[in-house]
């Protein structure tokens, strides 16, 4: 295992994230306001995916509350499905293709078959929850 890689579990650094999605990201933001005297670190609007986020800070990770922008997101599908609620685990990871390719080596399903932008200026990449114990893997790399 390379040096950069004993920080965490293999590939895996951190958590990076754990993403709730909401159907009002404003009404969200006061909730954690409101329960946890929590503030918003960062807040985005990422086009590609069709939605807007607002980052929480918990210690070295966040909560990424998360909300569509669009009716044919992936986020607004979820909803419309499930209702608000979890929707994936963002990890952070050194090199983003190489986890990426390890996944596919495992014989993992890809959502993302290259790294892409991501928020934050992050390099991301999802995999399949049918290949993935049913949690839906986004690899985040700084």
């Amino acid at each position: 295992m390379s040096p950069e890689h004993t920080a965490g579990s293999g590939l895996l650094t951190e958590i990076d994230h754990v993403a709730i999605a909401v159907a009002d990201l404003d009404a969200a933001v006061d909730y954690y306001r409101r329960s946890f005297g929590a503030e918003v670190t960062h807040r985005e609007r990422v086009e590609s995916d069709g939605v807007e986020e607002a980052l929480i800070a918990v210690a070295q990770s966040y909560i990424q509350l998360v909300s569509p922008t669009r009716p044919d997101s992936p986020v607004a599908a979820f909803l419309e499905r499930r209702g608000e609620g979890l929707h994936h685990v963002g990890y952070r990871v050194a090199d983003c293709a190489e986890a990426l390719q390890a996944v596919r080596d495992a014989g993992g399903r890809l959502i993302d078959e290259a790294p892409r932008p991501g928020s934050r200026g992050t390099t991301v990449a999802f995999v399949h929850p049918k290949g993935a114990l049913g949690t839906l893997i986004e690899l985040v790399q700084e």
